[in-house]
């Protein structure tokens, strides 16, 4: 884990494209050769969807690793791994039983590390892990920042987008301040940009808030996003405008890490 970048994808609005912005990262990193796992830390499971996971009871999701955690048993994380060789991904895949976590995690010792205490268990053999977290700002999220080097948050260009990113920033300081000095805000993405006048207002609100942490690249508003889900395939992997977008938001990011440009 010593070079491992993590990096959590989170907003507590939902439909925001947080679950395609963490596909497609990962994705588009993964076909530049750099060894990415992706985490699903929601109850709905789109990211274990996405990526053509099928329900099995013999299959360790995240829920089973987090209870490993708090009744202090043995897990083997290795077996929680699935692959997803389209996509050039490695994702540990989350079901409905995660809806449960404010429960059981409330027997926890630092209730808030338990993420982090799985992935720091084992000598992680990937260069980016990346975390899709449910549109809450509950204990889930949490355990993503305290787990986390970094945070990107999507932000749809519509009416009342900005509403909740501070109370989403704030977390997050209260996350640096306490549990994890290395946290930072990596950037804000607008996701869904089209060329009516409201989704120009928001890129310049927020570019006016943010300066320099409002990534370049924007993601447009495309029925491929869609489809991209239908068939388990992220769009990094066709020749269109969204697939482009998402391989240039990758080459920020890795830029923002290594200075390097992606090869």
């Amino acid at each position: 884990m010593k070079n491992t970048k993590v990096i959590a994808i989170a907003n507590q609005k939902g439909g925001v494209g947080k679950t395609t912005t963490a596909v497609n990262l990962g994705a588009a990193l993964g076909m530049k050769g750099y060894k990415v796992l992706l985490i699903d830390l929601d109850p709905q499971g789109n990211l274990s969807s996405y990526l053509g996971y099928e329900y099995s009871e013999d299959q360790i999701t995240i829920t089973e690793l987090m209870l490993s955690v708090v009744h202090n048993s043995f897990f083997d994380i290795y077996k929680s791994i699935c692959n997803s060789e389209a996509n050039h991904v490695d994702y540990i895949p989350a079901d409905i039983n995660l809806s449960s976590a404010e429960l059981f995690l409330a027997q926890a010792l630092s209730r808030e590390t338990v993420l982090k205490r799985i992935l720091i268990k084992e000598n992680l053999e990937y260069d980016y892990i990346i975390i899709d977290c449910l549109p809450s700002l509950g204990i889930l999220l949490m355990n993503a920042l305290a787990a986390a080097d970094s945070l990107i948050v999507p932000v749809q260009a519509q009416k009342f987008a900005l509403d909740g990113i501070n109370l989403l920033l704030d977390v997050t300081q209260q996350m640096q301040q306490t549990l994890n000095p290395q946290l930072k805000l990596a950037g804000v993405v607008v996701t869904m940009t089209d060329n009516t006048n409201m989704s120009k207002a928001v890129i310049k609100q927020l570019k006016h808030q943010f300066n320099d942490k409002l990534f370049s690249t924007h993601i447009s508003k495309s029925v491929s996003a869609t489809y991209s889900t239908y068939t388990e395939k992220a769009l990094v992997l066709y020749k269109n405008k969204l697939g482009q977008e998402y391989k240039s938001l990758a080459n920020e990011i890795a830029v923002s890490y290594t200075h390097l440009t992606l090869p």
